[in-house]
Formats: C-alpha cells, sequence, structure tokens
C-alpha cells in the first residue's frame, strides 16, 4: 500500500443540483443536494485512498464548529488529516456549487485560502515520514514549497495540481517532478498551451500535462510529447473531476509511469463525472 501527502486547500462544499443557473432575485429549488469536504488536494486525496492506498491531507482545518462535518467526512473516506493550524478559530472555506442537470457543468462560489495562509513553520514534523508521493495544489503556498523542498531532497516524486496561476508559484514549479495543469493554468506573460507548456519546460520540470476538459490532454515528457484522448461521456457533474484526476494520477503513477497514468486517469475521472457530487461515483 502506497502512502500520499496532499497539500493544499480544505474546504466544505455544499453542491446542488439545479435545472438551471438562478437569474437576478431569484430563488430555485434544487434536485438534489450533498456536502464534503472539498478543495483540489481534498478531492485528490479522496480518490487517491480509494484506489487502494493510504492518503494524508495537509492543510488548515482549525477548530471553529464547522470542522466536525470535514474531520467526519474524511474518517469515513479513511484519509487522515495533518493540521497546519489546529487551533485556528475562523470558519473553513466554503464552496458553493451549483450543478446544471442537462450538461452537467458546474458553476462556483468560494473563498480559497487567501486569507488563511500558513507558515513552512507551522508544518508537522516527520509529516513527509514513508511517504511515497506528493500532491501540491498550490492554495498553501509557502508550505508547498518547503514541502517539494524536503520532498526533492528526500527522493520522493512531487506532483502539482496546476489548476490556475498564483502568486509566487514559480517557487514550488521549480522542485516538482510532475506538473498537471488545467487549461485555466496561465503563468506571467502565456497566452496558448504552447506558452504554457514552454514556460513549465524552461523551469525544468520533467513531465507536463495539460488537461483541457473533453478534449485531448497535451503531454510532453523528455524523451517526446502528445496527445490522449479522454473518454466521450454525457456528464452529469464535473465537479471536483480535475481534483479526482490528480488523485487518480498518483495512484497509476506509481505503478505504470508518466503516459499510462494519465490515460488511466482520465478513466476514473471521467467515470466521476457520470454521478452527482464528489463522492457518489465511489459506490458503483
Amino acid at each position: 500500500m502506497r502512502r500520499g501527502l496532499f497539500v493544499g486547500l480544505v474546504t466544505l462544499d455544499l453542491i446542488y443540483l439545479t435545472a438551471d443557473l438562478p437569474q437576478p432575485n431569484q430563488k430555485l429549488v434544487a434536485l438534489d443536494y450533498t456536502m464534503a469536504a472539498g478543495g483540489p488536494a481534498t478531492n485528490a486525496a479522496v480518490a487517491f485512498r480509494h484506489l487502494g492506498n493510504q492518503a494524508t491531507v495537509l492543510g488548515i482545518v482549525g477548530n471553529h464548529p464547522m470542522r466536525q462535518m470535514v474531520v467526519e467526512d474524511l474518517r469515513q473516506q479513511q484519509v487522515a488529516i495533518a493540521d497546519l493550524a489546529p487551533t485556528h478559530p475562523d470558519p473553513l472555506p466554503t464552496s458553493s456549487i451549483l450543478v446544471t442537470q442537462s450538461t452537467g457543468e458546474r458553476a462556483v462560489i468560494s473563498l480559497n485560502a487567501v486569507k488563511t495562509q500558513a507558515r513552512a513553520s507551522q508544518i508537522p514534523p516527520h509529516v513527509l515520514a514513508e511517504i511515497d508521493v506528493v500532491l501540491i495544489d498550490g492554495h498553501q503556498m509557502e508550505v508547498g514549497g518547503a514541502i517539494a523542498v524536503q520532498a526533492r531532497e528526500q527522493g520522493i516524486p512531487v506532483v502539482v495540481d496546476g489548476g490556475s496561476w498564483k502568486p509566487n508559484f514559480a517557487q514550488v514549479l521549480s522542485h516538482v517532478d510532475y506538473a498537471i495543469c488545467s487549461a485555466n493554468f496561465y503563468p506571467p506573460s502565456c497566452r496558448t498551451s504552447q506558452d504554457v507548456l514552454d514556460y513549465l519546460i524552461d523551469l525544468g520540470i520533467p513531465q507536463i500535462a495539460i488537461t483541457h476538459g473533453e478534449n485531448p490532454i497535451q503531454y510532453h515528457t523528455k524523451t517526446g510529447a502528445g496527445e490522449i484522448a479522454v473518454p466521450a461521456i454525457s456528464a452529469i457533474d464535473t465537479s471536483g473531476a480535475g481534483d479526482i484526476f490528480h488523485g487518480a494520477f498518483c495512484h497509476y503513477m506509481l505503478q505504470d509511469g508518466f503516459v499510462a497514468a494519465l490515460r488511466q486517469a482520465a478513466q476514473v475521472s471521467a467515470q466521476a463525472c457520470q454521478s452527482f457530487g464528489t463522492r457518489r461515483w465511489m459506490q458503483s
């Protein structure tokens, strides 16, 4: 059994299934709803654990009463928590997610970790002990940078989830082995996917991929480049699809290599998109 450390954002996600998005000053009754711990690193950890591994989330949970809902959800998923600020009194960031029934597309309003940034000094001791892979989502930048350096020194592969560009991301990217970015990830001065690839290549990252939703995944390695087709599906809910992709990638990368892991992670993500919410796909 492999062990993964997932560094970044912990949220409480409220997910609603709706016929349409609300208009100004309109109230809608949801068709369905669910609630779960969320955030890119957190959802990736859940997927990694579901595929038969041990997972720990390194992020801020704190001691506000809301924490119990997140702690209980992750306990049910058998995902451990390494809390960067266990006495933090403020509420966890909450995401409200509206999923349109006819398309599976989601609209999100949330507060990320901008107001709750931890320092590297808050990293628990020995957090990398017996860890086989690290994923960093960029929401705890100083902590992510410190963990990336330590992992590189210990020979632990580091994966970055590049969902969107964030200040000081370069200090993390300089120490990673795998950069898996979305089509919305644009470093400074980058305008196209090729610009992004060139930027990441210049940083010395050996294995890079850019996902494009239902379109093929671009990838680049030191020995070649290409595209990987993703499964054609009728999506029910795309919430957390990228996060689940990253968790699955970490699982398959440890046993099958880069390109094969991208292909298999796309299969898992496609499966997740065919269920409502970020947990029900694991029950099918």
